[in-house]
């Protein structure tokens, strides 16, 4: 049995499947009967929630027929219905930077058959979340506009409260008022008839839909009716349908589109962040909504609200959508596509492929963008429950498909998308109840499984078999509180952390084994956390000459032969610029290990700097003293990495083990004070290198931009250039240590007029302080001290300003932005706003990247790395 190193306790019980989600910004969410739990990783404890409310049904029509239509079969799920409240259903993240902070957008679908979008309540300061939008809403109003796709709908005569509903019944004659759907009453079948004829307003308070025949309105007065009066009159057949086409059971997001990485053209009317929202109904449509990121990411705008549009619907099933799953089509760089994984409740799953594309460029709802790959063939007919799709980033051209079911079995199929050939590799009873959570890890080499028998399951593919292997039980650094009981009857879904070496799983408890004064009232279910980094990704069991056990005697060799080569491998991931810069799971395995096996960290940290610097270097300390020479040739996604693990884990500070003194040390990984130098200088040599990267960055564009004689304005998507005359500064200041290009770029904008700057970026040439407005000259890129104001007795006051370290503009300290700042902080989730004054992006990002605002659990420094690419965070000099 594997052991967690964390977790937490949830007041509600999950109820369906796939009910933990992991966000890219390092949220988790769990799906709790009536609500959604936010947790940070870094903290473990809810710090967020999204309370799921009762909602009014839509108002299709009215049923044209009599208090006997109410017992057509076609009804029946209504009257056998008797949910008190809505329930989620269905949860899923957003690719960052779809929500107005630069964060992830969480859809939520309930039980009813809505479907909501919820941001982090960064400028609410409240615990529950900010719903979006409503999509359902949305939905209602496209076929209310469409007629349902009927061909003939008998609408209302005229536009008062009555309608002439014609029958050759004489008391069917007269003008009767038209009624409103109403909920389920509290009542059995047989009753449903007598129930009819109640006062429409008793009925409100159930949760599941109703109809009130015409017929049975006779005699009501106005005053009973809605004010819905004017609904068009519809069959039975009619009611169920338009029911089932807006009642949605699942919702799935799509990797982002329109990013430079996948090598699509943006229209010039959107925004660089773009994402596909599924949403599967009970009817077996799909509809796909196009979600759009803000022009700009402020927490005040009024521009920065996301653009919702649907753009396509597709008749995948005749049956049930319970599961649907995105990957993105690797196969061709050139023409953006995505794949999309379907499951029904018969059993059956289709692979798309859906021109990504045509879903970027189209304005109105299209149908013919969806080419069907292949439909698998499964082996008996029972109903999906999971799907979990993959591409591998070595093998691009082949998608790795896993299948969970009802019956408690696993199918995995593998896709060569380059033959069109569809083959299974995998089947087995892999659990005795349903199928609740199925993830692929470490880039398709390993599967995750877990069922509502309360079992959790790894495997590998081995030749066209399904081979399980254990799950890792050692647990690096110290183990997790006892508070939380192993008590457990269930399991509800599991979710893998973005770098790969965690695991989320919701659990719920056997209330009959809790205390129940004690634990029984408060403990529902929990969310532990595993970690998965010495998970056996093969069958062999080689060996690592590198490592001696006798070294390390705290962990098997095996053991720490498979988490030195996962870490390697997540470190590896993350170079890759189109990637978030997610990487608290390494940093906490990091940390983790550094409590007792601190050689062991040193030496994977080593290892991994060698693949940067070369293997010429006989011991760490040369490796060390000749790294900074190395650091113009390494990317900004390696500098970056280098400047996160260099801070948070060789000079990480932290309270010492079992002390009492509240005083913080300096914890070393056992290196001596030479190396701990060492390490500072790169962590400087880096910054600095990043620093004038970004600083000739901006001069290039400016000098671009001002090539152009037409310009009289600056603002391209959420990007400004702030901060050039402090830039100019710093340069002046650091003339010997600057390179020659970037010396060069700084005197041709100092020939710029300065007219022209203030007119297109608002240029200042010098700064004023926020409290007494004296001019604040430029000495260094942290910290600034205005030359200040003389008072009463002769005495100059002078004020300490913080600097952006990015802009290097000093930054708002008034109270009231610094007491909102703080606030964010506290919160710890999601991707922080910059600001009025800094609002864009990427600025954000470059800030946290050199300020170290590494907020454990909130890598929020990562956020415009899928809206500008390469070309813009990899700001190499070339």
């Amino acid at each position: 049995m594997s052991s967690r190193f964390q977790s937490a306790v949830l007041g509600s019980s999950p109820v369906y499947a796939s009910a933990v989600a992991w966000s890219e910004e390092n949220l988790v969410a769990v799906a709790c009967g009536s609500s959604v739990s936010i947790l940070n990783p870094g903290n473990p404890v809810v710090r967020g929630v999204i309370t799921i409310p009762s909602s009014e049904p839509f108002p299709l029509g009215v049923i044209d027929g009599g208090e006997e239509d109410l017992l057509h079969g076609c009804l029946l799920p209504f009257h056998l219905s008797r949910d008190a409240r809505p329930c989620v259903r269905s949860i899923s993240w957003s690719p960052v930077g779809l929500a107005n902070n630069a964060g992830c957008l969480l859809a939520v679908c309930t039980t009813g058959g809505r479907v909501k979008l919820y941001r982090f309540p960064f400028c609410e300061f409240s615990v529950e979340w900010i719903e979006v939008m409503d999509v359902s809403e949305m939905l209602y109003n496209y076929f209310k506009t469409t007629g349902f796709g009927e061909c003939q709908i008998i609408s209302s005569e005229s536009s008062d409260v009555t309608l002439r509903r014609e029958s050759a019944d004489p008391e069917c004659a007269s003008d009767l008022p038209v009624s409103t759907l109403v909920q389920d009453c509290k009542r059995r079948r047989q009753d449903v008839a007598s129930v009819a004829t109640k006062d429409t307003d008793n009925l409100r308070d159930s949760n599941m839909w109703q109809i009130i025949p015409v017929s049975g309105l006779k005699g009501k007065t106005q005053e009973k009716v809605s004010a819905d009066c004017n609904l068009p009159l519809i069959t039975v057949q009619q009611y169920a349908s338009r029911s089932a086409m807006l009642m949605s059971l699942t919702v799935a997001w799509s990797p982002i589109l329109g990013t430079s990485g996948n090598g699509v053209a943006i229209p010039h009317n959107s925004s660089n962040c773009c994402s596909i929202l599924a949403v599967g109904g009970k009817c077996g449509r799909i509809s796909l909504w196009r979600i759009h990121g803000p022009e700009i990411y402020c927490i005040d705008s009024a521009r920065c609200s996301s653009k919702v549009s649907l753009v396509g619907l597709l008749k995948a099933h005749d049956t049930w959508i319970t599961a649907i799953n995105w990957a993105l089509d690797g196969s061709d760089v050139s023409k953006p596509h995505l794949l999309l994984a379907t499951g029904s409740s018969d059993g059956r799953v289709k692979i798309w492929r859906v021109n990504g594309e045509e879903l970027l460029m189209s304005s109105e709802v299209i149908h013919d963008s969806f080419s069907l790959l292949k439909e698998v063939m499964t082996a008996d007919s029972a109903t999906i429950s999971v799907l979990s799709l993959i591409v591998p980033t070595q093998t691009p051209w082949k998608l790795l498909l896993a299948i969970g079911k009802g019956s408690g079995s696993i199918e995995v199929w593998i896709l060569d998308m380059s033959i069109s050939k569809l083959e299974k590799v995998g089947c087995c009873d892999a659990h005795e109840r349903i199928v609740t959570g199925l993830a692929w890890a470490f880039d398709g080499r390993c599967l995750y499984s877990c069922s509502q028998d309360n079992s959790m399951k790894s495997w590998i593919l081995v030749g066209n078999s399904l081979c399980e292997v254990p799950i890792p039980s050692h647990t690096p650094g110290l183990k997790s509180s006892p508070d939380v009981p192993y008590v457990f009857d269930s399991c509800f879904g599991l979710a893998v952390s973005p770098g790969n070496l965690a695991i989320a799983v919701a659990r719920k408890f056997d209330v009959d084994l809790l205390h129940p004064m004690y634990q029984g009232r408060t403990h529902k279910a929990a969310v532990e956390f595993l970690w998965i980094g010495g998970q056996q990704l093969d069958i062999s069991s080689g060996t690592c000459p590198d490592i001696d056990n006798e070294s390390f005697p705290g962990l098997p060799e095996k053991v720490l032969l498979r988490w030195e080569c996962n870490i390697l491998w997540s470190l590896s991931h993350y170079e890759n610029p189109s990637r978030l810069l997610n990487i608290w799971d390494i940093v906490a395995a990091l940390l983790a290990f550094k409590q007792s096996e601190r050689e062991y960290v040193e030496h994977i940290l080593l290892k991994w700097l060698t693949s940067y610097f070369g293997s010429q270097f006989d011991n760490s300390t040369t490796l060390l003293s000749e790294a900074f020479k190395f650091l113009p040739k390494l990317s900004s996604r390696q500098l970056h990495l280098i400047n996160i693990i260099s801070r948070h884990v060789v000079l990480k500070e932290s309270k010492a083990d079992h002390m009492s003194s509240k005083q913080q040390e300096l914890k070393g990984l056992s290196v001596t004070k030479e190396q701990e130098n060492l390490w500072m200088e790169l962590l400087l040599s880096s910054e600095n290198e990043l620093l004038e990267r970004l600083v000739g960055f901006s001069f290039s564009a400016i000098l671009s931009l001002l090539s152009n004689s037409s310009v009289d304005s600056f603002e391209v998507g959420c990007w400004s250039l702030d901060g050039l005359r402090q830039m100019e500064q710093w340069v002046s200041h650091n003339e010997k240590n600057v390179k020659d290009h970037s010396k060069f770029l700084a005197a041709k904008v100092g020939k710029v007029e300065k007219r022209r700057l203030q007119g297109i970026i608002g240029y200042e040439m010098d700064e004023q302080c926020n409290f007494c407005s004296a001019v604040v000259p430029f000495e260094s890129t942290e910290h600034a001290i205005c030359s200040g104001v003389e008072s009463g007795k002769g005495v100059r006051q002078r004020h300490k300003l913080e600097r952006c370290a990015i802009t290097m503009r000093i930054l708002p300290t008034k109270p009231s932005c610094r007491a909102a700042n703080e606030e964010l902080l506290k919160y710890g989730g999601g991707a922080l706003a910059s600001g009025q004054w800094l609002q864009s992006g990427w600025l954000k990002l470059v800030l946290n990247i050199l300020r170290f605002d590494y907020y454990m659990g909130s890598m929020d420094f990562a956020v415009p790395v899928r809206q500008w690419g390469t070309a813009a965070i990899d700001f190499t000099s070339k």
